[in-house]
């Protein structure tokens, strides 16, 4: 972090230095430590003004506060730019999670034009409420097919119960929960 402090026509104590250093530094935690800052101070009659102008990366942001007491003016600025800071952020953050998805959607479309396959052939299947036990005896009974899809009446759900290549034993697919 580099910062530069002055007073305009006035001569600043080193506590108002101290001060202006410890709570610019606590910018960090959202900029890093690569950053630069310039605090200038100003007095006109009973206002004290303050202005903070950080710059990160190219990007600016700036607080201008007015008030009779510096420290406070100083706090007021460092609310408004970490306000400032923080929207910028998300704004950058949501503007990168739109460009991710663009990339993804351009991805899985390369992704699609390399598939060669295409569906060819539908079969229709009545699905009907048993027990997984009576849909494998069902397909036991039946030379022509592999599978059987059905609602398992213990689950609610559709399961598909298949022969397996070795030709006495069946597989059964089920639907996470």
């Amino acid at each position: 972090m580099n910062l530069n402090i002055t007073g305009k026509d006035f001569e600043l104590t080193d506590a108002i230095k101290s001060y202006t250093s410890e709570k610019v530094e606590k910018l960090s935690k959202y900029l890093g430590d690569d950053f630069s800052a310039v605090a200038t101070f100003e007095i006109h009659g009973e206002e004290q003004i303050a202005e903070l102008r950080v710059t990160v990366n190219g990007t600016v942001y700036k607080a201008t506060t007015a008030s009779k007491d510096l420290y406070s003016s100083i706090d007021k600025n460092i609310g408004i730019l970490e306000g400032q800071i923080r929207k910028s952020k998300t704004k950058k953050d949501k503007q990168n999670m739109v460009e991710t998805i663009r990339i993804q959607e351009k991805e899985l479309l390369d992704f699609e034009d390399d598939i060669e396959g295409e569906v060819v052939k539908t079969i229709l299947y009545s699905v009907k409420p048993m027990m997984v036990d009576d849909a494998l005896i069902l397909l036991q009974d039946d030379v022509k097919n592999k599978f059987m899809p059905f609602i398992n009446v213990e689950t609610g759900k559709v399961n598909v119960i298949y022969k397996l290549k070795d030709g006495k034993n069946f597989g059964l697919l089920e639907p996470e929960a």
